[in-house]
């Protein structure tokens, strides 16, 4: 199991972001933007197709963490990860709505990261799923408070807005 978790960690650990960016010519991720090395800031430093491949990526390494788990594991914990799994793609259209409505990236980040919980309850997750989602929310929202910030001072740039 440790092997697993310890496998799941490295691969999760790929920084797609940051090098992604910085095969779009970013120097450094970190500052820029909201410096979160996701998929939401490479879109606003690097645009809409380089954010769309790390947000493809980060979902692989995670399906290829739940594929690890589910082979070489038994119990809960693996189909609680598949239940995470599960609710990324409608997340990932509540982002991309949000996104392309409002032109604000961290709007729908925090949006797309509140429906999880929601979104992993209605779809019949168990509850160890839905609980690792409302986990992953919190953390996301609390990597977003600047730009929770940024938002309520309209201050927060759109996409496509020069800096």
């Amino acid at each position: 199991m440790a092997l697993i978790v310890g496998l799941a960690y490295l691969i999760g650990s790929i920084p797609f972001a940051l090098l992604l960016a910085r095969r779009w010519r970013v120097a450094d991720l970190r500052l820029v933007g909201s410096g979160n090395l996701g998929a939401a800031n490479v879109m606003r430093a690097s645009g809409v197709t380089a954010g769309v491949l790390v947000a493809l990526l980060d979902m692989t390494k995670g399906a290829a963490s739940v594929w690890l788990a589910e082979r070489f594991t038994t119990g809960t914990v693996a189909p609680a990860a598949a239940g995470v799994a599960a609710i990324v793609l409608p997340a990932l259209a509540i982002f991309v709505a949000v996104a392309g409505l409002t032109k604000y990236i961290s709007l729908g980040s925090v949006l797309a990261s509140l429906a999880l919980p929601p979104l992993a309850y209605v779809t019949g997750s168990p509850a160890p799923a839905v609980a690792a989602a409302s986990v992953a929310a919190m953390l996301i929202i609390f990597r977003h408070r600047a730009n929770l910030t940024r938002l309520r001072d309209r201050t927060e740039r759109r996409m496509g807005a020069r800096a």
